[in-house]
């Protein structure tokens, strides 16, 4: 794509941000993956911000295709899945593109995706690396405080949970969360039979973010 695509894109990003304003959207990817796992997560998440947040989010969030236009209506997309993760060249310039001109990609990892992410990731800035975000981070002290960053919801290597950032110009322009599975906090209880604090942290992290990007 030329800088005229590129430009073109930019304004189409911030006509449709500045109507829709408050969306967000489920990404599908190729590769493999289960992009489509935890299917009450988002809704649950929404419910929670629209009670909790008075934000206006519609209901059930749309899903969009990676190399589609459609991206640029959304101010907040997110991404999750186990597996395989594939960007094009097409793919990865449209969501580099997306995220430069004002977009905010959250990867939730649901368990087996990090490795297959980290090297896509270098498709889209090559010239950046995954930084972790410290407790200090507005992300962790908006409406709800995490005075010890990312929360754990979920067992699976006996890792620590890491939240990890790309930042572009001083901005936040995606955020990687790894061995937390917030996801699977956001589901509905009988998914996954988790405790109901911990189903509360969990979403009120979620909210953390959604605020965070919804306000910067």
């Amino acid at each position: 794509m030329n800088r005229l695509g590129f430009f073109i894109l930019a304004i189409v990003f911030s006509f449709h941000t500045a109507i829709n304003g408050q969306e967000i959207a489920v990404l599908k990817y190729n590769g493999g993956g289960d992009w489509y796992s935890n299917p009450t997560a988002l809704p649950n998440l929404i419910q929670f911000c629209n009670a909790n947040l008075n934000t206006t989010i519609k209901a059930k969030p749309e899903t969009v295709e990676v190399d589609k236009v459609t991206i640029f209506q959304y101010p907040f997309i997110h991404m999750t899945g186990h597996g395989n993760v594939h960007f094009s060249e097409d793919e990865a310039e449209n969501l580099k593109t997306y995220l430069l001109a004002g977009g905010f990609l959250h990867i939730d990892d649901n368990y087996g995706m990090e490795p297959y992410l980290r090297k896509e990731l270098l498709k889209l800035f090559p010239d950046k690396k995954l930084e972790e975000l410290g407790s200090n981070h507005p992300i962790f002290n908006q409406k709800y405080k995490f005075a010890n960053g990312l929360p754990k919801i979920h067992e699976h290597d006996g890792k620590r949970p890491q939240a990890l950032g790309i930042t572009h110009h001083n901005r936040l322009v995606l955020l990687f969360t790894f061995e937390s599975d917030l996801g699977d906090g956001w589901e509905d209880p009988e998914v996954h039979n988790d405790p109901p604090e911990v189903r509360e942290k969990a979403l009120q992290m979620g909210a953390n973010i959604i605020q965070y990007v919804f306000n910067n």
